[in-house]
């Protein structure tokens, strides 16, 4: 037996359809199945930001007890392969990370390659395709989607001093609005993609929102500050009310296709 069959590759929380609202962890989760072992790597490893996003999963449950959205997290570690790159991005199973030789990913053969987009990869996509379907028919409308990260404070020994920064493509339905409530709070330095440009070919945004004419927005917050409960705490109630004030907006319930910043959207 596959002892991966067994290995639950996203987990869904459940919530009132009807709202309009989406929340989607592409890195949640840090777990790998018992087949791949540690990927050859030592326990800390799985501790940083290399594995999956620090403090996400605990934001996005209390984002969903607070909101009473539905949710999707990805449940197995990026180490393994990253849901949130496209299917023929090089980045897709990382070799070396942040410093960090992964020997689980090399060399990797093309056989592996495609049991791991089958078995892990594709079901998680599944799951968010099927639920933005599922809130769509509920709701009549198009839906919302909110898509939650964190970045590490340091990368490559350069500091960020951003504490919270809104990512998207060309959409600015959500992505404005939300970057202004933000910016209200004058304790916080907030990023317009930054430290990552939210323009990404075949990332989740794009597979599930650009290409649809979907309105959505990526946060990435700054992953010292939602590490421990306290602080996802503190970070979901601040953005719960923003989500709500976000999705009572008419124009965020539209379909409208903007294209992308990396080229044509494809279409179906």
């Amino acid at each position: 037996m596959d002892a991966s069959a067994e290995f639950a590759p996203f987990e869904t929380i459940g919530g009132d359809a009807s709202l309009g609202l989406v929340l989607v962890a592409d890195h949640a989760k840090r777990a790998l199945p018992a087949e791949y072992g540690d990927l050859g790597l030592p326990a800390s490893e799985f501790d940083r930001h290399i594995a999956y996003d620090i403090g996400v999963e605990e934001v996005t449950r209390r984002l969903a007890a607070l909101t009473d959205a539905p949710a999707v997290l990805g449940g197995f570690s990026r180490l393994l392969i990253d849901p949130n790159r496209g299917e023929d991005d090089p980045t897709l199973i990382r070799q070396i990370y942040d410093g960090t030789i992964i020997p689980g990913n090399y060399p990797l053969q093309a056989q592996e390659r495609e049991r791991r987009l089958e078995r892990f990869y594709r079901p998680y996509h599944g799951a968010v395709s099927a639920l933005i379907a599922d809130v769509a028919q509920a709701a009549g409308c198009a839906p919302f989607v909110f898509s939650i990260h964190s970045f590490t404070p340091r990368m490559q020994n350069r500091p960020r001093p951003w504490q919270v920064s809104v990512l998207w493509d060309s959409d600015p339905r959500a992505p404005k609005p939300l970057f202004d409530l933000l910016a209200q709070d004058s304790a916080l330095t907030v990023g317009n993609n930054e430290p990552y440009d939210g323009a990404l070919r075949g990332d989740t945004m794009f597979r599930h929102c650009i290409v649809p004419g979907i309105a959505h927005a990526l946060i990435e917050i700054r992953q010292d500050l939602i590490a421990d409960a306290a602080g996802a705490g503190e970070w979901a109630e601040r953005l719960a009310p923003m989500l709500d004030e976000l999705n009572r907006r008419p124009d965020i319930h539209e379909y409208r296709q903007y294209g992308s910043r990396t080229g044509p959207v494809p279409h179906n």
